[in-house]
């Protein structure tokens, strides 16, 4: 039972910092990204393929999911410049489908349908049963990075230019404010850190497969955000860890509905995830912690006007 706790708060931890990547962009620039299982398996497929075929260190992996993810958010960014803003939503989606069709053929790189298996974990030899609880906690310590520099970014001056791009794109032009680049590199970061949660799973599961990046994910994150408050990081923290909580639980519960099979008891946990979420989401329109935009600093006294 303690291994199991351990390998749900671990995917939770993982899922927040999906959560945490979307908040960034949807709830602070306002850009919509349909697309995030795409990024996720793209920082997975980085890391495992460089620790497994290219011997490489885990560390090297983890990094260099952040550039990929990161390099992969800002070509997608720069390609709709010229598009209106809800195209971009489109984009991403046909960039997660591409991603997994590509991995689901492409046997010579990626294994296709088989999957990469046997991706190492940090001393898994050697800490054996101990191995989740260690693992846990690394998850944890970067989810903790990862918070504390999106409340950085969110109180900050560059938070508050991200946000009036997400009121009226227009206005914050007119002001001077270079809207693309605040774009591509908002759009950057979050890319990144959903590929670094990429690495992180595959490290932790040692397998990764096309199946596990459906965009089932996208719309659990989504849901997690919006239930938890969008706009605000702790919301999305705390979104994913009741998403998780609700996927897990609604498992145990179909299980007690007698005379259904196992298609039926499947479809049943989806219906019950979306009536508590759509329950969430009545009674807190906002989410659960709503956003708190922090009033404009005061001028300084005697200063120029």
């Amino acid at each position: 039972m303690a291994s199991y706790l351990l390998f749900i708060a671990t995917v939770g931890g993982i899922y927040g910092l999906l959560a945490l990547s979307l908040n960034l962009i949807w709830g602070g620039a306002g850009m919509v990204n349909l697309g995030l299982a795409g990024f996720f398996a793209v920082g997975a497929y980085a890391s495992a393929l460089l620790t497994t075929s290219g011997g490489a260190p885990i560390l090297a992996g983890w990094a260099i999911a952040l550039v990929a993810g990161g390099a992969a958010g800002l070509i997608v960014t720069l390609s709709t410049t010229r598009l209106r803003e809800d195209y971009l939503a489109i984009v991403t989606l046909g960039f997660a489908e591409v991603v997994r069709l590509v991995a689901a053929n492409e046997i010579w790189l990626t294994r296709g349908t088989d999957g990469i298996s046997g991706i190492p974990g940090p001393w898994k030899a050697v800490l054996g049963q101990n191995f989740n609880a260690i693992y846990f906690a690394i998850v944890i310590a970067v989810l903790i990075l990862v918070f504390v520099l999106m409340r950085r970014i969110d109180r900050s001056p560059y938070g508050r230019v991200l946000r009036a791009i997400r009121e009226d794109a227009q206005v914050a032009q007119v002001a001077g404010k270079p809207v693309l680049r605040f774009k591509a590199e908002a759009f950057a970061l979050s890319a990144a850190i959903a590929g670094l949660a990429g690495a992180l799973y595959g490290h932790f599961t040692s397998y990764i497969a096309p199946d596990l990046f459906l965009p089932l994910i996208t719309v659990y994150i989504f849901l997690a955000v919006a239930s938890g408050g969008t706009g605000r990081p702790a919301g999305a923290l705390l979104g994913a860890y009741l998403v998780m909580t609700l996927l897990e639980s609604s498992r145990f519960l179909v299980e007690l509905i007698p005379a259904v099979t196992a298609v039926q008891r499947a479809a049943l946990k989806e219906l019950l995830i979306a009536v508590a979420l759509i329950l969430v989401l009545r009674l807190k329109p906002s989410g659960v912690l709503p956003e708190r935009i922090p009033p404009a600093p005061r001028p300084i006294p005697g200063g120029s006007s």
